[in-house]
């Protein structure tokens, strides 16, 4: 299991010292939000997606993937009625799960809820299929890349399309494609799913379904800085064999991006070390 850092929180540094900083906290790697490369990340020179890796590998640390995909540019929506923004949005999409795999990543998480709102009304269902079909469109393209295209369940105030990992789950079982999963973000989670978030780990990681889990706490800043305690869920992640990624992603900085995500490591190691002295359940 790798921990990774969301580079947004350490967003105000130079990316080579995002780099280094996350390195010397104790991450193993930084999931890149695109809109702090650049306001059109899916055209970013193939000189610089080499500089950022290089950068990243300089460091000593990998880049696990992206998050927070539609952000910019501007204008982009999966559940969009207007056709030319839905080509556009799924060009983006396309171009995004290149960026990823020349930066050396492996899963994108698409959350963007402002990018995949539903309308009121008799255009809901409509809409909903709209989504749908931008999933479905990029899987494939996933495949040919290596890389795991994420479905990200939010919680009822960010987004009114997909708040529950059942939800994702049917998408992602609906288009059947082995590139197509759902994750669980601990906040979103936490604060829209009936059951706590290793339960929910206890009951979707054995469907394979689960490829990825942002660690935060519901009030919205890192694991350690709230009411919310992350020991069950990393025993459910062990207790599952649980090999891939997980990734701190607080919202609020406190006291600052550099302070939270040191507060955040030594909390998960904390844990981690804890759990490597038990005996298996």
């Amino acid at each position: 299991m790798r921990v990774a850092l969301c580079n947004e929180v350490l967003a105000p540094l130079p990316f080579e010292r995002q780099a280094s900083l996350a390195a010397e906290l104790g991450y193993d790697g930084l999931e890149i939000a695109p809109l702090t490369l650049d306001d059109d990340p899916p055209m970013i020179p193939a000189s610089r997606r080499r500089a950022i890796r290089q950068a990243a590998e300089a460091a000593g640390i990998g880049i696990t993937g992206l998050h927070w995909l539609l952000v910019k540019p501007d204008g982009l929506s999966i559940t969009s009625a207007d056709a030319a923004v839905r080509r556009r949005t799924i060009e983006v999409m396309h171009r995004l799960i290149g960026l990823c795999a020349e930066l050396g990543g492996r899963i994108l998480v698409h959350g963007s809820p402002a990018q995949r709102r539903l309308p009121e009304g008799s255009g809901t269902e409509a809409a909903r299929a709209r989504g749908e079909a931008a999933f479905a469109a990029v899987a494939e393209a996933a495949t040919r890349a290596g890389v795991v295209y994420c479905i990200e369940p939010l919680a009822p105030e960010e987004t009114n399309f997909i708040n529950h990992v059942a939800e994702a789950a049917a998408i992602v079982e609906r288009i059947g494609s082995t590139a197509l999963r759902t994750m669980i973000d601990c906040s979103a989670a936490s604060n829209a799913e009936a059951e706590p978030v290793a339960a929910l780990l206890e009951r979707w990681l054995p469907t394979g379904l689960i490829a990825h889990v942002q660690l935060n706490d519901r009030n919205r800043r890192g694991p350690g800085q709230g009411n919310d305690r992350f020991h069950p869920v990393f025993q459910a992640l062990v207790r599952h064999g649980y090999r891939g990624v997980v990734a701190v992603e607080p919202f609020e900085y406190v006291p600052d991006g550099p302070a939270a995500a040191a507060r955040a490591i030594g909390y998960v190691r904390g844990i981690l070390e804890t759990l490597s002295g038990e005996s298996p359940a």
